[in-house]
């Protein structure tokens, strides 16, 4: 029995560590297309209109926050046998309301970022099609298909970033180019339906509804909010020079905490498996954190770098880049650790990182002034606010896997 469980163990890990090779490589192409993208558009609109494109990016990803918690909702309702179908019905509803709510929303961000409503337009209207596009990933998440998934993740990274940097060569303003990344990304929704394939049958008899989805936003929406809402405020605290600054940086931030994602994405289906949740969230704490870490001292020895990279202009922020990449790196780690609040269904605990939010709005609005004082009240906040919750996860691994053993022992 033993070498069996041992033979089973080996299989599983082998099986983790392909999966997080394969969609490594595909996030990894996206990541890459997506930061070559910010390079060319950081010398092709000049500081000022790089930091315009930056803010209405930032507005972008926070609209598309129910993508991200659809996927994680679907994955885990695919291990529990929901149907295909009906998991695509609740996308095309999350994509509506999105839709709407992105409309809605327009006027109000085109004012608090000082940019035109047309720009803003062309930014939120990605956010719907980003919705029926994670629907897809997430059946493909849930099923375990990593290979097909790595594919329509390099895919959607070259659906972005191919056709905004065609407009950017011809001239074009930051509205224009985010347009262009929108219809590339419905292409790309296309082709991910037709990968994911035909609906699966259901052997559950209970609903997925978008409360569910909602849910799981919430989660995914401070997430985000942690992580580009210090860039928004800085566009409009900051003077234009050093929001423009403060979004090159921001680049780097972005980059360690997107680059670890393939372990969430691998590791999140043994999440939603009671069975295999307190090795999977072990696992993914421990692998992002060490990775986290060699991230912060690359940041901090490649930072003189800096100005070749993206020029003399932005050579201001290169002092800072190892807290840029700090930031980062504390919010990958809390993302493992909230996945695991998803996939079991404990969303209360991102009322920790909500707390953590508003001191640190708070903190950006009344006392730092800036671009220092920025970068460090946003680093230190994912920093407290990671160590909390990951203790908190890590208590409560401990109760589930005590309760699991006992159950365990009163079935044999």
């Amino acid at each position: 029995m033993s070498f069996r469980a041992s033979s089973e163990a080996d299989h599983t890990a082998g099986a983790s560590v392909a999966g997080m090779g394969m969609v490594t490589a595909g996030s990894m192409f996206a990541n890459v297309a997506a930061y070559l993208l910010q390079v060319l558009a950081s010398r092709m609109l000049g500081v000022e209109g790089y930091g315009e494109f930056a803010s209405l990016l930032a507005a972008q990803l926070v609209l598309a926050v129910p993508a991200l918690a659809l996927q994680s909702v679907v994955a885990r309702e695919v291990v529990r046998g929901r149907s295909s179908r009906e998991l695509r019905t609740v996308g095309y509803r999350c994509a509506a309301v999105v839709g709407v709510l992105a409309v809605a929303l327009a006027p109000a961000l085109s004012a608090a970022m000082d940019v035109s409503m047309a720009a803003t337009l062309s930014a939120v209207i990605a956010a719907p099609v980003l919705v029926l596009l994670a629907a897809e990933q997430g059946l493909l998440q849930g099923r375990g298909r990593f290979g097909a998934l790595s594919v329509v993740l390099a895919a959607a990274g070259f659906g972005k970033v191919a056709p905004a940097v065609v407009v950017l060569v011809l001239g074009g303003g930051p509205g224009s180019v985010l347009l262009a990344t929108a219809a590339g990304i419905g292409a790309v929704a296309l082709g991910a339906r037709l990968t994911a394939g035909v609906p699966v049958n259901s052997v559950s008899e209970t609903k997925v509804t978008v409360l569910a989805v909602l849910q799981a936003s919430q989660v995914q929406l401070v997430l985000i909010a942690m992580s580009a809402l210090d860039l928004v405020l800085a566009r409009a605290l900051l003077s234009s020079n050093e929001a423009g600054l403060y979004a090159v940086g921001a680049v780097a931030s972005k980059a360690a905490f997107w680059l670890p994602q393939a372990v969430g994405v691998v590791l999140y289906p043994r999440m939603a498996n009671p069975l295999h949740s307190a090795s999977a969230v072990r696992s993914a704490l421990s692998v992002v954190a060490g990775l986290g870490t060699v991230l912060v001292i690359g940041g901090a020895l490649a930072s003189p770098l800096l100005p070749l990279v993206v020029g003399d202009t932005y050579s201001g922020v290169q002092n800072y880049v190892w807290l840029f990449v700090l930031q980062g790196a504390c919010l990958a780690v809390l993302q493992s650790a909230l996945l695991w609040a998803i996939a079991g269904e404990r969303t209360h605990l991102a009322f920790v990182a909500w707390f953590a939010l508003a001191a640190e709005v708070l903190l950006l609005l009344f006392v730092a002034s800036t671009l220092a004082q920025f970068v460090t009240v946003a680093a230190v906040t994912a920093a407290v606010t990671m160590v909390v919750v990951c203790a908190l996860v890590l208590r409560g691994d401990q109760r589930g896997a005590g309760r699991m053993k006992s159950r365990t022992k009163d079935l044999a």
